[in-house]
């Protein structure tokens, strides 16, 4: 009976898909702000909407954003994974 070579992994890097999520939702989050002050001198800029939807679209702009950068960035490869588990 002979034990399994002991499998060692690199440390892996930060997936791409990560990374431009990261980013997107950064960048989304400072032109949230910038929007939040433009409106805060100008309310008519989104009084067309209803309050409620006020409250949720500019949330949903970082959160879109990022969901779209993670779906359109290529995936990292492993290639020191063992090929049943890339």
């Amino acid at each position: 009976m002979h034990a399994d070579p002991q499998i060692t992994y690199s440390k892996p890097p930060v997936e791409t898909k990560v990374k431009a999520m990261t980013l997107a939702s950064y960048l989304a989050g400072v032109a949230g702000m910038a929007v939040l002050q433009a409106v805060s001198s100008d309310p008519s800029m989104i009084s067309f909407l209803p309050d409620w939807m006020e409250a949720i679209t500019l949330p949903l702009l970082p959160t879109a954003l990022a969901a779209v950068a993670g779906f359109k960035a290529r995936h990292t490869p492993r290639p020191d994974l063992p090929p049943d588990q890339r």
